[in-house]
């Protein structure tokens, strides 16, 4: 299945997340906003939102702690979550899936990389 292109832009961007999100407001993106279906699930969905919350922290988190090379990996991995988010549109069991998977990628990854190394 090919899986669109998300520019390098979006994926670093997920770096510069603010820590708090607002009403209206997806921890990695701004839901007045939205354009694509998955980003208005995420935005009508407080579960949804949650889980942006958490994955959006649990990526900081993990690039945070991670060497040049890990980095390039973990940006990599964004990419690829944000292109399985966009194929599930508004699909919202879809959209948990792809959240869950790549939360508990993510944590598995800070947990390699080591609590040390921040």
């Amino acid at each position: 299945m090919a899986r669109p292109f998300i520019s390098l832009t979006i994926a670093l961007a997920l770096a510069a997340l603010p820590l708090a999100a607002g009403p209206g407001r997806a921890q990695s993106f701004d839901c007045s906003k939205a354009t694509a279906a998955d980003e208005h699930a995420v935005c009508a969905s407080p579960t949804l939102s949650r889980l942006d919350d958490k994955m959006a922290r649990a990526y900081q988190g993990a690039k945070r702690c991670a060497m040049m090379g890990m980095q390039g990996v973990l940006t990599d991995s964004q990419r690829q979550f944000l292109a399985d988010r966009a194929a599930c549109g508004a699909d919202e069991a879809c959209l948990t899936r792809t959240y869950k998977a790549q939360i508990e990628y993510l944590n598995e990854q800070k947990k390699a990389i080591g609590q040390g190394a921040c």
